[in-house]
């Protein structure tokens, strides 16, 4: 088992910036590829960003390529999403997520654990 607890949501204004943090415990956290999905009311869940166990490889969706950073601490325990440049449309319920095997797989059902997830909106 692999337990997360995602922090950092919050209320900010279009063009602010937010620094979500994850943090993992239970299984080898550096066995594990982590992702960030999130969720608007109405809507499917949706990948967000992935990262490699070493860290060397990240992946996002277009919308936020560019604006958002996903990185990883594995000594910590730990995986943040840094997001610049906010627009509402990125308001949403944040998960981190865990998986064994690769990052590529953007599909939430491939993801084996998830945190509670972290509110983020941006007022326009």
């Amino acid at each position: 088992q692999v337990q997360l607890v995602e922090s950092g949501g919050g209320l900010v204004q279009a063009g602010g910036s937010l620094r979500l943090s994850c943090a993992a415990s239970g299984r080898t956290f550096s066995n594990y590829a982590m992702g960030w999905f999130r969720q608007a009311p109405g809507k499917e869940r949706e990948f967000v960003a992935a990262i490699s166990r070493s860290g060397g490889g990240v992946y996002y969706t277009d919308s936020v390529k560019g604006r958002f950073t996903i990185s990883r601490d594995n000594a910590g325990n730990a995986v943040y999403l840094q997001m610049n440049s906010l627009k509402p449309e990125d308001t949403a319920v944040y998960y981190c997520a865990a998986r064994l095997g690769s990052p590529e797989v953007r599909d939430s059902r491939a993801y084996d654990y998830w945190g509670q997830g972290t509110q983020v909106t941006v007022s326009s």
